[in-house]
This record gives C-alpha cells, sequence and structure tokens, in this order.
C-alpha cells in the first residue's frame, strides 16, 4: 500500500497528460457518437490503464484513475465543463427534471426516530393524514426508531417505484398507540418557484431558485395566479439562481417581450449562429418587469436580465451578477457516468458576451465573489470595474457592458446585516431549521392555530428563543456563537424557518423579505418614489 501512495500521483499525472492530450483534438462536428471511434489517441489512453490494471505491483482501482483523468482534461478546458459520476446521476436528473417519486415529506433524523418537517401539500404523506411532528417508526415493518441510518438510507427505505405502496407506522403526540398509513408513492414535485405573492395591490412578486423542466409551468401558473389578484406590475426575483435550462429562460424572457424580439443568440467555434426569438403567446407584455438580481445569479438568470435590458425592457435591480455566458451540453460517457461540456457561447440582443475571465485558473474564477467584496463593489456601484471597449447601447440609447455579468440598472448594496457569514453559514447547515423544529415541537398545539396571515404580519420571536437558540448551538452543535450584533436578523430567520414548516408555500420567503433592502427599493420604484 505504500508503494501505492507513493507512485500514485506519477500514475495519475501521466493519465491526465494523455487526457489532456486527448481532450485538445475531441471534434464535436458529427456529434457525441462519434467521439468513440477507434484512433491512437484513444488506444494510447487505453494501454495505459490497461498496463496499470493488470500489470502493477498493487492492486488499485482503476475507475478511480478514469475518474481522475476525465476530471483533469475538464479542469483544463473552462470552469463550467464538468463530470457527473454515476452515483451522482439521479440526484442530478432529478433535480433539474424538478421532480422524484416518493412519498412527500421533508424530515430529519431527532432523538433517534424520524421526525416528519412537514408534509408537502398535495402529496402522498399529506393526502395519508400524515403531519409535521409525526415519527415515522416503521416503515413496511422494518424499523426505523433507534437505528443509526444515514439520510441517504432513509430515503432509500421510503422511496421506490411509482404506484407501489409503503406501509408506515407513526408515533404522534397525544395518541396511546402507533397509527398505521398506508402511502402511495407518486411524483413529487421539486419546486424551483420559491414563492409567489402580491407586495402591494399592483406589484405581484415571484421567486425562482433554478430553470429545471418545470419551472415554466410553475411560474405560467403563478402569474396567472398574481395577475387574477390584481397584479399590473412584477418583481421576478432571480438572486441567488444559479440557472439551468437556456430553452427555460427563454419561454419566461417570451413572457414579457413584444413579438419578433431578439432574445439571445449563440456561437459555437465554427462560427454558426443560432438565434432565439419572442412569439406571439407572452401574456405580461404590457407590464413592468422589475429582475432582481445579485452576485449569485448566474446563466440563465443572466440571459432573463441580459435580453429585458438590451430591449429596453423594465428595470434590473440589484448588483451585478455572477457573468457566465457559456452553454454546456450533457453528453454520455456510456457507464452511466455524464460529461456537461461547453459548447457555445451565448450572447445578449445587443451582441454583448457576458462571461467573464477564466484565464487565471478555475480557483481564481470561483474566488471572484471574495475578489468583489474586497474591491467594494458590493457595497459601491462605483467600485464596478467596466471596460470601455465592452460598451454596447441598446435601441433607446442606454449604454451596457459586457465582459462580466449584467450590470443593474438601479444599484442596491449589500445588507451586511441580513446577509452576513454567520446567518449564511447557520442557514446552509441547517441549523436554523433543526431549531426552529424544536421549537416548533414544544408550541405545536398552539401555533398551528394561528392563520397563515396572522402569523407572518403579528407574530414575534421573543429574546429569550435567541437565548436559547445560542445554548442550543452549544450543546448539540458544538458551536459558540453570541448574536449580539444582529440579533433581530436572526430573530427574523428563526420566525421564517418556522413559517415554513408550519405553513410552507413560500412563507419563508414571505417573512424574510419583510426586512429585504432590495424588496423595499423595488416597492419604491413602483410608487415613483
Amino acid at each position: 500500500m505504500n508503494t501505492y501512495k507513493k507512485y500514485l500521483p506519477l500514475i495519475i499525472g501521466t493519465a491526465v497528460a494523455v487526457g489532456i492530450f486527448i481532450g485538445g483534438k475531441l471534434n464535436f462536428k458529427d456529434g457525441s457518437d462519434r467521439l468513440f471511434t477507434s484512433n491512437s489517441k484513444k488506444d494510447k489512453l487505453n494501454r495505459l490503464i490497461d498496463y496499470i490494471d493488470y500489470e502493477y505491483v498493487d492492486e488499485i482501482n482503476t475507475d478511480s484513475i478514469v475518474d481522475v483523468t476525465v476530471n483533469g482534461i475538464l479542469e483544463n478546458l473552462d470552469p463550467h465543463s464538468v463530470y457527473i459520476p454515476k452515483e451522482d446521476m439521479e440526484r442530478v436528473a432529478e433535480n433539474m427534471k424538478g421532480d422524484f417519486v416518493g412519498i412527500g415529506i421533508s424530515f430529519y433524523p431527532y432523538r433517534d426516530s424520524i421526525a416528519v418537517i412537514r408534509a408537502i401539500e398535495g402529496g402522498p404523506s399529506a393526502k395519508a393524514g400524515i403531519r409535521g411532528g409525526d415519527r415515522i417508526v416503521f416503515a413496511n415493518g422494518d424499523s426505523l426508531y433507534g437505528r443509526d441510518l444515514s439520510n441517504g438510507d432513509l430515503v432509500k427505505r421510503l422511496k421506490g417505484p411509482i404506484d407501489t405502496d409503503v406501509l408506515l407506522e407513526v408515533y404522534r403526540k397525544g395518541e396511546s398507540e402507533l397509527l398505521k398509513f398506508k402511502v402511495k408513492r407518486d411524483h413529487i414535485p421539486i419546486k424551483s418557484v420559491d414563492a409567489s405573492y402580491m407586495l402591494t395591490e399592483t406589484l405581484g412578486y415571484i421567486k425562482i431558485n433554478r430553470f429545471a423542466e418545470s419551472t415554466y409551468k410553475e411560474f405560467k401558473r403563478e402569474l396567472k395566479k398574481l395577475k387574477r389578484q390584481g397584479a399590473i406590475e412584477l418583481a421576478l426575483d432571480l438572486r441567488d439562481n444559479p440557472g439551468g435550462f437556456l430553452g427555460i429562460a427563454e419561454q419566461i424572457v417570451d413572457e414579457f417581450l413584444e413579438d419578433d424580439k431578439l432574445i439571445l443568440f449563440t456561437k459555437n467555434k465554427r462560427g454558426k449562429i443560432e438565434k432565439s426569438f419572442a412569439t406571439k403567446r407572452g401574456d405580461f407584455e404590457d407590464g413592468h418587469i422589475y429582475v432582481m438580481i445579485d452576485e449569485n445569479s448566474a446563466s440563465a438568470s443572466e440571459i432573463v436580465a441580459g435580453a429585458l435590458q438590451d430591449n429596453d425592457k423594465g428595470t434590473i435591480v440589484g448588483r451585478r451578477s455572477y457573468g457566465k455566458g457559456l452553454v454546456q451540453r450533457e453528453m454520455q460517457l456510456g457507464d452511466g457516468s455524464a460529461v456537461r461540456l461547453t459548447v457555445s457561447r451565448y450572447y445578449t440582443p445587443t451582441g454583448r458576451s457576458i462571461q467573464r475571465s477564466y484565464e487565471k485558473g478555475n480557483r481564481d474564477y470561483f474566488d471572484d465573489y471574495y475578489s468583489r467584496l474586497d474591491s467594494g463593489e458590493l457595497l459601491d456601484p462605483e467600485k464596478i470595474e467596466v471596460a470601455d471597449s465592452l460598451k454596447f447601447t441598446t435601441p433607446k440609447g442606454k449604454v451596457v457592458y459586457g465582459g462580466g455579468g449584467i450590470i443593474p440598472d438601479v444599484f442596491v448594496a449589500l445588507d451586511t446585516n441580513m446577509q452576513n457569514e454567520t446567518i449564511t453559514f447557520l442557514q446552509r447547515r441547517g441549523y436554523i431549521n433543526y431549531f426552529a423544529f424544536e421549537e416548533l415541537e414544544k408550541y405545536r398545539g398552539t401555533l398551528e392555530n394561528i392563520s397563515r396571515e396572522d402569523f407572518i404580519s403579528n407574530y414575534e420571536v421573543d429574546d429569550q428563543v435567541v437565548v436559547d437558540f445560542e445554548e442550543y448551538l452549544k450543546i448539540k452543535r458544538r458551536t459558540n456563537i453570541v448574536f449580539v450584533a444582529y440579533k433581530k436578523e436572526v430573530k427574523q430567520y428563526i420566525k421564517a424557518a418556522l413559517a415554513d414548516q408550519l405553513y410552507g408555500n413560500g412563507a419563508f420567503e414571505e417573512v424574510v423579505n419583510q426586512k429585504d433592502v432590495m424588496i423595499e427599493e423595488v416597492i419604491a420604484l413602483s410608487k415613483g418614489e
């Protein structure tokens, strides 16, 4: 084993070098099915792998070397050409498809049992009668209580083929015996529209978290609902949206642009240009649109913002977007894995590319947020660097720039209170949600009798809850944090987590947005202030 460790870097380095050579010679003219014909370069790589597999002194996993080789090739192309191992393909496919087959609950392991945080509205578990706070003790007679199961193991036990039944035995506080529920597995939506509601009597709000296959249908449904409620203006929240399918972004832009307006065009390395135009089906062409973006709005989000900005439609509000103007296509590798390979660049209607440079390497590229933070750009629009050589003009004479993201029409500085690193860390690790669940367990009977509107408008988290949260982090998460400078913000996120677990359907966003400076700016613009 020591010999293996000693020579592994040399083996991997050789494989990567060969891989990079092959990567530079790939030709996609005839499609991905022609890439794997016999040739000397492919034979060289195959021979090397065979030598290692059959002749190398120690037993090693050549599959892992192949994975390293593929990653080595892609890392030398661009930051967005990526390898998807076969074990990740199902999860990635589900996320982009917009649904999966399951029983429709969110849960987490709590005191050696499986606690239901919330049954998804309209899903199989909700229809069967399962509620938030229930503990799943048995699934098809298999005990789930007191067992050291990972979340992945639990998901496997609860998921299964569509239309198959799983018999759940559930403990519910106040009941003397376990409750039994037969739940039929079904398609469970992974929502890409997080929230949709009215900000004012005439201004609607929709937040999209990604552009998946189901996103346009979700968006269209919510847009129609808001129009029925009186919306003649729309705040489209694309903050922290990393993108997704280009075609879905085009469909959403089409709702706002007049017929035959150019949405975008793409160009590959052979110079082939493909253009996309708006059609007659737009339902919001006469309404005003505010698109909210930030430094994490990327790809398809930037397509939406750029298409509207370059057509002098609506108002882009926020901070300079991520700067990803590359288009990927997923290609299967024959063993269940795949690559998403960059095949073209996209350009906004004025002809600008918003892809930022990656000449200094992937690490520098992905650390760009910290560079922006250090430069002061996230707090002051005057610190945004632009190049006169990348200046473009819209039909109405507005100056816009390429070369690194969409610069908004109206700048809103980063709110360092609501978006500080500590709160972001606690939110991403799930600590706020888990604590909120335990708080909800104490007062579930009382809180479940409060209406959604009353809770969002009037419920207040008191100071003692913040103290309890500090103690929770210290004892259960071994994290010593004291909330002195941003107690109000922590209260807001705890309330939002409680609202989400009680009501779902965008309640989290409604609470958080109450103190959101960018939302306040959009409302002020809508009122002409």
